[in-house]
């Protein structure tokens, strides 16, 4: 796999609450729906806890399948032009999960790994983020404590190479409907089940590799065989 080329200043400049350029990035930055009300990462809204039961499309639910792949059990993929992460257990098999990525201008590849790990998570915007979206019209809030109303959601597994935090996480979400679509700053978003069940697998040191928005390099890291019926069923 390509190694990630070195991070620009000017993009973490201009990230959201969590994103980091690693490896090339068109800056492009699409536009977002204005908010009076404290916002997530995405510029949205922060969203009551009583209306996060929207789910994603059936086929980002939680899933046992046979993959075919060199990398060690323990390694997460990320495929962003799929939507789907994926951990795995080796024998040809991975647990898949659907996530919601990186928008237009914010995608990334690269190969880092989980350098820390966090319950219920707070949330501290950069000042510049904070600042830029001001001058949107936008207001977001200094701080989030962690809850259920909070944008990194249940779980967050912080992302780090050669030993520094590159600011992108695997974490959990309070808009569960996002999953599957490409709305977050650079983080990889998970439903907050699935980022539970991740977490409780997923050690510190583990290896991720993010595969670009373009699915550039692919099929050269794994082949998605479809469902694995029976470890679905028993397992999954």
């Amino acid at each position: 796999m390509t190694k990630p080329t070195g991070m620009t200043r000017r993009f973490m400049l201009t990230a959201g609450a969590s994103a980091l350029m690693i490896g090339p990035l068109t800056q492009a930055a699409s536009a977002l729906p204005r908010a009076t009300a404290p916002a997530s990462d995405t510029g949205l809204p922060l969203i009551e806890a009583s209306t996060q039961s929207k789910k994603p499309k059936s086929k980002y639910w939680r899933k046992r399948v046979r993959l075919e792949t060199d990398e060690k059990p323990g390694t997460i993929i990320v495929d962003t032009s799929t939507k789907y992460l994926y951990y795995v257990e080796g024998n040809n098999r991975a647990t898949r999960y659907g996530v919601g990525v990186g928008r237009e201008g914010f995608g990334w590849s690269g190969t880092v790994s989980v350098g820390r790990k966090a319950k219920w998570p707070d949330w501290r915007p950069p000042a510049t983020m904070i600042a830029r979206e001001r001058r949107k019209g936008r207001i977001i809030p200094t701080y989030v404590k962690g809850g259920p109303n909070n944008p990194l959601g249940a779980r967050a597994l912080y992302l780090y190479r050669g030993g520094r935090d590159t600011i992108f996480r695997i974490h959990g979400t309070n808009q569960p409907w996002t999953i599957g679509q490409n709305m977050s700053s650079g983080c990889i978003r998970m439903m907050n089940k699935d980022v539970e069940h991740l977490y409780s697998r997923a050690d510190i040191g583990s290896k991720v590799i993010v595969i670009g928005p373009n699915g550039k390099g692919a099929s050269r890291i794994y082949t998605d065989r479809g469902m694995d019926f029976f470890g679905t069923l028993f397992g999954g």
